[in-house]
């Protein structure tokens, strides 16, 4: 097994899991869209009514010897990201008040209880 997969899929379920236990609802995972690209993490964010949707990028490494794992997140994943936002909603008859974009990163160095950064509202 790859293990940049396998660091990759266990920071997603990490990114899950920590955003569960703060009242967000996991709407969908690892979301493929043709040959765009894939959302990592689809959720309703606690809130209003109709609630906020979030689009997650997630980036996990096991050291900073690179930078920090949101560093990893480039414009042109950014873009790519929006793009898959636009076909998700597209694809689902669902309304929100408000729709955003978000990145965690999940630091898993050896020895060490993972470092979760999770950064609301990413822009271009």
């Amino acid at each position: 097994m790859d293990t940049r997969k396998t660091l990759g899929a266990w920071g997603e379920d990490i990114a899950a899991a920590h955003m569960e236990s703060l009242g967000w609802r996991i709407v969908d995972r690892n979301w493929r869209y043709s040959r765009v690209g894939e959302v990592d993490i689809v959720a309703l964010a606690p809130g209003s009514s109709r609630g906020t949707l979030v689009f997650c990028e997630v980036k996990a490494k096991s050291g900073q010897g690179y930078g920090q794992p949101l560093e990893a997140i480039t414009v042109a994943k950014l873009r790519r990201l929006h793009r898959l936002a636009c076909a998700w909603m597209a694809t689902h008859d669902l309304h929100f008040d408000h729709v955003r974009i978000d990145a965690i990163g999940v630091l898993a160095e050896q020895g060490k209880p993972p470092v979760i950064t999770h950064a609301e509202g990413v822009r271009l």
